[in-house]
Order: structure tokens, then sequence, then C-alpha cells
């Protein structure tokens, strides 16, 4: 008889499908076709090479749509078109901005090398290509961290407040298409139509753009009374149509973030991953992220399958299980205390739900009404509770509570925090980082002891597995990740290691039926 699929079997291979044309749609937009007029197509043409030298002026202004007697010139000079380089200014701020206004940078791009200076007539030129962005953007003042037991930070309290203040921003990226390439007139991309400005012989000028999505969070300057001179720093960067066709999509989707709710600080990963790689890593990242994703849910649902079955705790560490869920509360909240990404936060928070889950199973508790219920434990349970309890007695009374006390007074003494319970959360946060190792150890110790390793989800581990080494990549990609977290990483692949080492040492018996290999045989079933 005929054997359906499984639904891993069908996930998967939607899964290689979606992936291979999500690389093929990238590769197009990096490399769009030039227009072939041996095709009869009607070609809309560059009015520039990559060569040409430009004047470029730079300007600041309060308005957006300044007239030009209100635009004040702070930088002037000839660039060629596809030579890199760095403009530092420093900007006088008007009492308008110092007190919350705003303020504008206008780039003007022509080909009339000898202007002197900028007037209405150049502005308004055809042979002229005018940008603007904003230089000042309004986001809530940041927590800064302090000494907690240094006497002269006493009553100081750090608060984030919710009222957004003039930030400026003291880089901006000025993207100039530098790419002479020949656009068919029926096949214009959508994302430029709307920045292409023909001359008075029907061709285009080179597009300038400064993107919102290239200013990080580190970039900006909250604008008080103190400082009424602020640093700028201009990069001068060429780019190809394909890339500014990229970085307008990308932009386009960091806008639905931030309507959804994400933060500024949330989408510096996300910027980090597009903006600060090149493209093959690029590629690389969507390929690793998507078997990443692939990897979680699979994990999740093995995982989910495995204790929705699971009746007894037989051959399983109970204080691990128990300490993984505290540890994943407590890292939850240390992301959350550190404003990392929601992006890392959110996947924490929904394994925190799940981990508890999971000990009201194993701990076997009932809620009838308003009582709760625990059932008798058997004896094969006790007898693994009793290895369990052997192996942490020592553990936690010589290595894992010293330590933790030792850490937390070196962090109090010698590091930097917003609060009290910053350093609470943080030192707990480390505590769970280092030792979570530990507490890995007593299931390795169980293993050992029954000489068997056929009461583990082996898929879930297996899944769990191929993502660690995974994160072990995203650690060093993702600028937002604590350092603890991102030394986390490499803690579990020594575990996985050594849970394969006893897969191999203790085969699973398969001629004896135990209540794990129904589960096993059950799941198979179901596929």
């Amino acid at each position: 008889m005929y054997n359906l699929p499984s639904f891993t079997f069908i996930l998967s291979t939607l899964f290689l499908i979606w992936m291979c044309h999500s690389m093929y749609t990238i590769h197009n937009i990096y490399n769009p076709s030039a227009c072939n007029p041996q095709k009869k197509e009607v070609c809309l043409l560059p009015s520039f090479a990559e060569t040409d030298r430009f004047l470029l002026f730079v300007c600041t202004s309060l308005d957006k749509h300044p007239s030009p007697r209100k635009l004040n010139t702070i930088w002037k000079s000839e660039v060629q078109l596809s030579e890199r380089q760095t403009i530092s200014v420093d900007v006088k701020l008007p009492a308008e901005v110092i007190n919350n206004g705003s303020m504008y940078m206008h780039t003007i791009i022509t080909s009339q090398k000898y202007v002197r200076e900028l007037n209405s007539d150049v502005l308004n030129s055809k042979s002229s290509y005018h940008s603007v962005a904003p230089l000042t953007k309004y986001i809530p003042q940041q927590a800064e961290a302090y000494n907690l037991l240094n006497a002269q930070n006493t009553g100081k309290k750090s608060v984030i407040t919710s009222k957004p203040i003039t930030h400026w921003k003291t880089r901006i990226v000025l993207n100039v298409i530098s790419e002479p390439l020949s656009i068919s007139m029926s096949s214009i991309p959508g994302e430029i139509a709307p920045f292409l400005k023909l001359n008075s012989k029907r061709e285009y000028l080179p597009i300038s753009y400064m993107s919102e999505a290239k200013v990080r969070y580190r970039d900006l300057w909250p604008v008080n009374s103190t400082y009424d001179v602020m640093p700028l720093e201009i990069n001068y960067e060429p780019i190809s149509i394909g890339k500014f066709r990229f970085l307008l999509i990308v932009e386009g989707s960091l806008k639905t973030m931030h309507e959804l709710g994400f933060t500024e600080y949330d989408t510096e990963d996300v910027k980090s991953i597009f903006f600060d790689t090149n493209v093959y890593l690029l590629l690389l990242t969507v390929f690793v992220t998507s078997f990443h994703m692939l990897f979680d849910f699979l994990a999740f649902k093995n995982d989910i399958q495995f204790w929705r079955r699971r009746n007894s705790m037989e051959g399983l560490s109970l204080s691990t299980l128990l300490w993984r869920c505290v540890s994943q509360f407590i890292i939850t909240l240390y992301l959350f205390d550190q404003q990392t990404s929601l992006l890392v936060l959110i996947p924490a928070a929904i394994g925190s739900l799940i981990e508890v889950w999971k000990v009201k199973k194993a701990l076997k508790v009932r809620f009838n009404g308003f009582k709760i219920e625990m059932e008798t434990r058997t004896d094969a349970e006790k007898q693994t509770d009793a290895y369990d309890s052997k192996f942490m007695k020592y553990l936690s009374l010589y290595v894992l509570y010293p330590l933790v006390v030792l850490g937390a007074v070196y962090s109090l003494l010698y590091t930097q925090h917003k609060s009290w319970y910053s350093w609470i959360i943080q030192s707990a946060a480390n505590g769970v980082y280092a030792f979570g190792f530990l507490f890995m150890l007593p299931q390795l110790f169980i293993n050992y002891k029954l000489k068997s390793v056929s009461h583990l989800p082996w898929r879930t581990f297996m899944y769990k597995a191929f993502n660690t080494f995974i994160d072990d990549l995203f650690a060093f990609i993702l600028t937002s990740i604590p350092t603890s977290h991102r030394v986390a990483a490499f803690r579990d692949d020594i575990v996985f290691l050594i849970y394969l080492y006893q897969r191999w040492l203790y085969p699973v018996d398969k001629s004896r039926l135990s209540e794990y290999q129904e589960v096993d045989e059950t799941d198979k079933k179901v596929k």
C-alpha cells in the first residue's frame, strides 16, 4: 500500500522551494538586466559615466523644503561618482533644534562645475539632483549605567523616559548611483521610479539618497543645551542600481516593523545583517536563517509531541528540567533589561511558557478546582531522583553557590549598571550562562548510571544541535546580543557532543519494548 509522505518531508520540501525562490529573487534584485536595443526595447540612458566629476553641495536647514536663501552650505567640493570619501564637519545647532526642534540635510549634485555659491538657478536646474534627509530623530532617551556603590551616585536613579527627545545623527551615509546602466522603459523597477530625474536630453541623472535604514542607534546623540556644536560625518558611497533597489526594499520592511511596534533598537540586528555584510555573506545568512527556522519548528513540534505523550520521568533529570525553566525566565528578563532585539526576546519568552508546561508534566501536577494535586512517583522515578539529587548536592554546594556569589560581588564592584534591579538580573543571568552548562551534567550522570539513553527525545535533541551550531554563527553577526549570551552559545556544543558519545556508547536495544520506544513507534505511525 502506498504510504503518504510525512508532514516533516512535505514541510522540508516546501521550505527548500521557498528558500531557492528567495535566493533567486535576491540575485535578480542585485543584478538587474540592462536594456537591449536589439530586442526593440525603448531604453532610458544615463547622463553620466563612472569617472565623471560633479560638484557636490552639502547644506543644512530647519525646513524640509526651504528656499535657497535658507540653505546653509557647510561643505562644497568636486567629487568623482565612483570614488568613496568621508567628509567630517562640525555643525552649530540653532536654538530651535536645541529646544527639541528638527533639522535637515540637503545635498545637491550638479554638473555645473564652476558655480561659486548655491542659488535658485542651480537648485532648479535640470542638471542638478537634490536630495534631503533629517539630521535629527525623535526617540526616547536610554538609561545610563553607573557604579551602584560610588558615593557620587548616591540618590541617582537611571530612568528610561517614554517621551521622545531630539537626537543628533552623527553619521550620514550618502549613496549615489554611479553605475551607468541603461534601463528598459517598459520594465523600470517600481522602487526607483520615484527617484528618477531626467535632464534636457531625456537622460536620467545620478540618483543621490540618504537612507534612514543606514542610521545606526550608536550614531544618535541626545541634544541638550550643554553642546551647541555637533560633529557630522558624511560617508559618500557609490552604489549600483541593484543595491539601491535592495536598500529601498529593506527600508520599506523596517518601516513595517516600526508600525508593528518594533523600536529603533529592535531593528539594529536587521540593519547589521543587511548593511554590515557583503552580498555573499548576506546570501549565506538568508540560507542559514531559513534552516534555523525549519529546525526550530521541527524541534518545537517533536518536543511538544514527546512531552505530551510522556507519562513517566524515569531516566530524566527533574533538577535539569526545573533549572531550565527558571533559567529561561531569568534569561528572558535579562534580555528585556538589556533592551535586546525583539527578534531574540520574543522566542525567549515563548520558550519560558513551554518550559513551565514541561515542569507541570514532570511534577504530575493536576488542578482539581482550586486544589493542586500531585500524583505519586513510581519506584523507577524515585531511583532516577536519587541519582539526580546525589549529583546536584555536590555540584550546588561546592561549585554553583560560591561562584554565583563571587560573580555577583565582582560585578557590583567593577561593573556599571542602570539600577539595582539591573544588577540583580544581570548577576542571575551570568550565573545561568556560566552554570547552565553544569546543570546539563546531571542528565549525563543519569545516563551513565542507567547505561541507557532511550528515555531522551533524540529527534528534538538533533534539531536543537543543528540550531546550536547555527547560533554560534549568529552570536557574532547580531550586534545587540550581550557578550555572555554569545559565549553561552558555545556551551551547548560540548553537551550535545557528549550526548552523541553516550548515544554511541549505550545503543538502544530495539528488540526491547519500553514506554520510550512505544512513543517513538507511535510517532512513526502518526507520520
